[in-house]
């Protein structure tokens, strides 16, 4: 029986609606509304380049790839407006199921934590929309390092005392989360909003979200 004590989130994409937070935020600056889902996923190859150039606060990260986006579109952003993106971050909403799923998680016994490429004072405004405290928050100005880079892992391994036979990684990106996770011997739970193929990866469990997340992991904690 593989005991579970522990569960470790990706925030922005898994428990925070990210992608419709960078449609909201740029959409009135481009003609028309927006593809939401062809935005983000420009957004997010443009937001890992920037990642892996250097390790830079995450404000300055979402103003440099939202810019850098915004000019590849021809439409770049006007003077004043230009940090419109982390800006915005204080409105962006969790997933509908988000909250009574950690209340079910939090009340079955099992710690959580958020491992997260964000800077603390920023997470600081998502995490009261969740429903629950995290017991741990990991951030990237906490590792000055950017998944899937494995020093969230290392950070939670010494600050809570486990490791991945007694935690499961939770997340919705195959290359900030699930690849790193599993080559480092966590079993990972990928919540696949979008039904797309998964490739690359071999998660332990696919969701489409995370309405059924605490009996995946009853079957995971009893298997």
């Amino acid at each position: 029986m593989a005991r579970t004590d522990w569960l470790t989130f990706d925030c922005y994409g898994t428990l925070i609606d990210w992608e419709g937070g960078v449609a909201d935020a740029l959409g009135p600056f481009l003609d028309g509304a927006p593809d939401r889902r062809t935005l983000a996923a420009r957004y997010i190859q443009i937001e890992a380049e920037v990642e892996h150039e250097a390790y830079r606060p995450y404000r300055d990260v979402l103003a440099e790839a939202s810019g850098r986006l915004m000019r590849e579109l021809g439409h770049p952003l006007p003077a004043g407006r230009e940090r419109v993106l982390p800006d915005s971050l204080a409105g962006w909403r969790p997933f509908p199921e988000v909250p009574a799923a950690l209340r079910r998680l939090r009340d079955a016994g099992h710690r959580l934590a958020i491992l997260s490429n964000i800077d603390r004072d920023l997470i600081d405004l998502s995490v009261p929309l969740l429903g629950i405290t995290p017991d741990l928050i990991i951030t990237a100005e906490d590792c000055r390092s950017y998944k899937p880079a494995p020093a969230h892992w290392t950070a939670f391994q010494t600050r809570s005392g486990s490791g991945p036979a007694r935690t499961i990684h939770v997340g919705a990106s195959l290359y900030h989360d699930m690849v790193p996770a599993a080559a480092l011997g966590y079993r990972t739970v990928y919540i696949n909003r979008h039904r797309d193929p998964v490739g690359g990866a071999t998660p332990t469990r696919v969701l489409a979200d995370l309405a059924r997340l605490p009996e995946a992991v009853a079957e995971l904690a009893s298997s």
